[in-house]
């Protein structure tokens, strides 16, 4: 997921080098947009997924503590380091859609100023 986001962002960053017309900013706009939805959709099902993780490695630890075995150790440590994964990756996802409405503006802005220059 994080590779298709680099790559996204990259073509989206190549687009604005290349100074489009107005009609192909907003088609570039509309994609774009569309390509956010469907991060928000990936967020939303990823951040439901981390915090069921994290209830169920808590739970365990509280088993763990309660009643000390070594199958109780082993899971919490496993639930632990997926724990963390998922955690690492929920923040990655997070912070690169949030990139990603700096670029729909940054698209936005490129937007007007093609509007600008044509009722010049």
């Amino acid at each position: 997921m994080i590779d298709y986001m680099k790559k996204h962002e990259s073509y989206v960053n190549d687009m604005l080098q290349k100074s489009p017309d107005g009609e192909a900013l907003n088609e570039l706009l509309i994609y774009h947009d569309k390509q956010i939805q469907w991060m928000q959709h990936e967020r939303l099902i990823h951040l439901i997924v981390t915090l069921f993780v994290c209830l169920f490695t808590l739970i365990v630890f509280g088993y763990a503590v309660i009643i000390t075995s070594v199958p109780a150790l082993i899971l919490f440590a496993i639930l632990l380091a997926l724990s963390g994964a998922y955690l690492l990756h929920y923040y990655r996802l997070e912070n690169g859609v949030q990139k990603w409405y700096e670029i729909s503006n940054q698209i936005r802005k490129a937007l007007v100023s093609t509007q600008r220059q044509i009722m010049h």
